[in-house]
């Protein structure tokens, strides 16, 4: 006899018999799943996969970038404990993802609540914040270097009446960072407001009418209500914001355009360096290093937050 199970019921049947409907059902359904995901996953092989195997590889051995090969072990690994620019650059990065994720988080979701609701042109006002995004990262930071051009930039001639306008933003070590985070939360703002948005969509009006009736005014029943219920949602925004602060496009593109990781090393984050070690000083080997370290740190902080949140359910048993 077998058994399968249906619903969490046990239905034994003869050996040999057909299987039932459902179970055929539920094959079917499971096979064209793993179809749907399949090139997705085929594509994290092939461009993240193999290539992360690789790097692990080539982190064993010194690697000019002109086909000489020595192998040195775990030498480029012990290297990085008396790199004082790389710890200069990890102290950037810190910097950069303590200000930026937060901040943006915060910015994302108000904007999220300011246009939840309907209002004429509210369609208009979540696209305008969207544009951004759809610009690329390259463009924007050509874009504003225009706009904060020492003296004769657009930011410094509006600051000049409150008596900025010979403020530096790229060019003070004090400023330069500060300036880079506050673009990048401008850039990402639309994209992460409409998740957010998204989530706020799936809380049942229900719930906020209820709370209403019971008395409780905005801020209870954003923190009773809305909160709770948009957890997992903000959750998977913190999770990337967190991510690309450290190697998203964000953390090279802004960095490479505005200031070559300067003035001073005060913008030079982790994925910077390691752009610098590899195509820079072409010690393919170290950077090679470099990335295996980022790269398990991001997945040992993702698998964290994934344990302590129950996978991002927080309230799952």
């Amino acid at each position: 006899m077998a058994t399968v199970a249906d619903s969490g019921t046990a239905v034994r049947r003869p050996s040999g018999a057909a299987p039932p409907p459902v179970w055929n059902r539920r094959r079917r359904e499971a096979l064209a799943g793993y179809a749907f995901v399949a090139p997705d996953l085929l594509g994290l092989m092939m461009f993240v996969g193999l290539p992360m195997v690789l790097a692990i590889g080539v982190s064993l051995f010194n690697a000019d970038g002109f086909g000489g090969y020595t192998y040195v072990g775990l030498d480029n690994f012990r290297q990085m404990a008396g790199d004082t620019q790389l710890w200069q650059s990890v102290r950037v990065t810190v910097t950069y993802t303590a200000a930026f994720v937060p901040i943006g988080f915060v910015v994302s979701l108000g904007l999220a609540l300011l246009v939840r609701d309907h209002f004429p042109g509210v369609g208009l006002v979540r696209t305008l914040f969207f544009v951004p995004h759809v610009i690329s990262l390259v463009v924007v930071g050509i874009a504003w270097q225009f706009l904060l051009v020492d003296k004769q930039g657009a930011v410094p001639t509006l600051l000049r009446p409150v008596g900025l306008g010979d403020t530096s933003f790229l060019g003070d070590p004090s400023l330069a960072l500060g300036s880079l985070v506050a673009i990048s939360i401008w850039f990402l703002m639309g994209y992460n407001m409409l998740i957010l948005l998204g989530g706020l969509k799936d809380i049942p009006k229900e719930y906020e009418e209820a709370a209403a009736i019971d008395g409780a005014g905005a801020w209870q029943n954003f923190r009773h209500v809305i909160w709770p219920l948009l957890r997992p949602t903000s959750f998977f925004v913190l999770v990337n914001s967190v991510v690309g602060s450290v190697t998203g496009l964000q953390a090279f593109d802004l960095v490479y355009v505005l200031t070559q990781g300067g003035p001073a090393g005060s913008t030079s984050s982790v994925v910077f360096y390691i752009y610098q070690q590899a195509f820079t000083f072409n010690d393919h080997g170290y950077a090679a290093a470099l990335t295996t370290v980022v790269v398990g740190f991001l997945v040992a902080a993702t698998a964290t937050m994934f344990g302590l949140t129950k996978g991002g359910r927080f309230d799952a048993g």
